[in-house]
């Protein structure tokens, strides 16, 4: 790791109260199913695992530092469903970040589920920009959004997130579900963090950096 590609000699420290969306991300802004073919096949998707030939332990020491900085998660039903089906089930002796997802709070997003059975989960009720706004007032604390593409729209059109931790991942898929849609509200962001993995990705954090300041390039007209 040299200078060139990180902005400061350790990671920013999130503020308390900070609602955080992490996501692993293509070149050209795809989320979906990064772990497993079978992830997520939406849309007829057929590129999921795209990101696991590129980890190495670098990337897991970075993740561990991460989640230790967590203090609880914030879901949809399809992320939910796929840690809940996955991790409790996972040997995490050795595992901090499993260790962190199976006990630490759970709040998840859903208008189908009637109840959720992973250790310390807790469903959110009634309008989710409400309920999440709610929540971020009522925890000083982490709060990470992991997956959950259907759930980080809303997020992002309520103007609800503080801060990105983005590994790009340099491939290109052409199409999947993105993490920016149209909705989202424009912010100018600060990159705290910049880091480059041995197999190419791009570790990455942004904090909210207020309005953005535009301006242009034209030639005043003389």
């Amino acid at each position: 790791m040299t200078e060139e590609n990180r902005t400061s000699d350790d990671q920013t420290e999130t503020t308390p109260g900070t609602l955080v969306v992490g996501t692993f991300l293509t070149l050209d802004g795809v989320m979906q199913a990064p772990g497993d073919p079978d992830e997520d096949r939406d849309g007829g998707f057929e590129f999921g695992g795209w990101v696991v030939n590129y980890w190495n332990d670098q990337m897991q020491e970075v993740l561990n530092d991460q989640f230790a900085e967590v203090d609880s998660l914030l879901l949809g039903r399809k992320t939910y469903e796929i840690f809940a089906a996955h991790w409790p089930n996972v040997d995490t002796e050795d595992d901090p970040v499993g260790t962190k997802l199976n006990s630490m709070p759970k709040h998840v997003v859903s208008r189908t589920l009637d109840a959720v059975e992973w250790n310390n989960s807790s469903l959110l009720s009634g309008d989710v920009a409400e309920a999440v706004a709610n929540l971020k007032e009522d925890h000083e604390d982490v709060i990470l959004v992991q997956g959950s593409q259907n759930l980080i729209q809303t997020l992002l059109a309520d103007d609800l997130v503080d801060a990105f931790w983005i590994w790009v991942v340099p491939l290109v898929l052409g199409e999947g579900k993105r993490l920016f849609g149209d909705g989202t509200v424009p912010t100018g962001l600060e990159l705290t963090y910049a880091d480059t993995s041995s197999t190419g990705v791009q570790l990455l954090r942004y904090e909210r950096a207020g309005e953005i300041d535009y301006g242009s390039f034209a030639l005043e007209e003389p």
